[in-house]
């Protein structure tokens, strides 16, 4: 599976659409805000003399989401220039994805981005807009994958990413050996899933764990040489709790999404090979191995981090409240939300193996396991917020 090319969300504005499934993402973003408005305020405090302000959004995707976080970074800025009574610093404003995400999207959203900031300050000139040109704010898209180094030595001072961090830069491998000095990568033995469960071989746990250390201490190191001293990243991303990668709330929804696939081979509508052959490049990683990268890489401290639950619609939870009950169609009405909201990130991974003929079946059966579960269960998503200082 070539990674680059098909880990990008549904274009468009289409009903199947990330632009029109996207409210989990956003509700993420909203969930680290207080992180994020935390990280800035510590940052513009030790940073009085700032001219020019350096800020990356990686994994930016398209959509509404597309332009949120940069706006909430803008508002929060503006607030605190406010209050330390200082002047808002020239503004670099980068948004990265991969190159197949629709950043025609994201273009044509600029002129609604800047007006919604002029509304937003009312004296608007102290932000630099004058006359609808943008000023000192300056928004660029910088295409390319996180795992490499993407900016100039020294260029950031804030570094922001959400709901992405999940995907790896590609398919783990089998376990690797050598023969006669030759080095021998075998498949990755996973049959009949798409991702780790429970009966999935200790050697896959192991190799999706090994890929998501190798990917994630490159993203730091590549950070590392982008940022500032003292400048700061919150990066916030679905993960777990548990050691176990195998617990419902790291992988459930994609063993429905097997389940829902398997029900199409037994019908001869896919083949089953190719369910054994697919297997997709996300990991839901610890707060152990988040620590264990970080300390490893040395670059970062850990300011804060936060775990948070929230349900499959992107509501956020509390453990002594959740345990509700739903009627049967409040239920499937519910799984058909999540089915959509899923196959806008999914499909594009899909569609090469599985062909395209096939995605509405394989929805409306992924639809309706999602709303069974639901009607029996409380599934939830582990949020992952942490909060790092770039050391000196």
């Amino acid at each position: 599976m070539e990674v680059m090319r098909i880990l990008h969300m549904n274009k468009g504005n289409g009903e199947t659409s990330y632009a029109k499934n996207s409210i989990v993402q956003s509700n993420i973003i909203s969930l680290g805000r207080r992180v994020m408005d935390e990280a800035l305020k510590k940052l513009m405090i030790r940073n009085s003399e700032i001219l020019s302000f350096g800020i990356a959004d990686l994994g930016c995707s398209s959509g509404p989401n597309s332009l949120l976080s940069i706006s909430n970074i803008v508002e929060t800025i503006q607030n605190l220039c406010h209050d330390l009574d200082r002047p808002v610093p020239e503004l670099s404003l980068s948004l990265n994805d991969l190159p197949s995400n629709d950043f025609n999207y994201i273009f044509a959203s600029l002129p609604e981005f800047y007006d919604r900031v002029k509304k937003r300050d009312n004296n608007y000139e102290s932000l630099g807009f004058e006359h609808g040109s943008g000023g000192p704010c300056f928004v660029s898209a910088v295409p390319g994958s996180f795992y490499g180094r993407l900016f100039p030595r020294r260029s950031l001072h804030f570094v922001h990413s959400s709901s992405s961090l999940h995907w790896l830069s590609q398919v783990p491998c089998g376990e690797v050996n050598k023969k006669d000095g030759v080095v021998i990568t075998a498949d990755l033995d996973n049959r009949g899933k798409i991702y780790l469960s429970k009966t999935s071989p200790k050697s896959a746990h192991k190799v999706y764990a090994l890929q998501f250390q190798t990917d994630f201490s490159v993203f730091l190191r590549s950070r590392s040489e982008e940022l500032v001293p003292g400048g700061r990243m919150v990066l916030s991303f679905l993960g777990r709790s548990s050691p176990d990668p195998t617990t419902e709330e790291s992988c459930y929804q994609w063993e429905l999404l097997a389940q829902a696939l398997m029900s199409l081979a037994k019908e001869g509508i896919i083949e089953e090979e190719n369910i054994d052959a697919f297997n997709a490049p996300y990991y839901a990683a610890s707060p152990e191995e988040l620590k264990m990268a970080i300390e490893k890489e040395g670059s970062f401290s850990i300011d804060r981090l936060e775990i948070s639950p929230v349900d499959w619609e992107g509501g956020s939870i509390s453990d002594d409240s959740y345990d509700i009950v739903r009627f049967k169609p409040e239920a499937l009405a519910s799984g058909r939300r999540v089915a959509k909201t899923i196959r806008a990130v999914v499909e594009p991974m899909l569609e090469p193996t599985f062909g395209q003929k096939v995605m509405d079946e394989l929805f409306e059966r992924y639809a309706k396991l999602v709303g069974e579960y639901v009607y029996v269960s409380s599934p939830r998503y582990t949020i992952v917020i942490v909060s790092l200082l770039r050391m000196d």
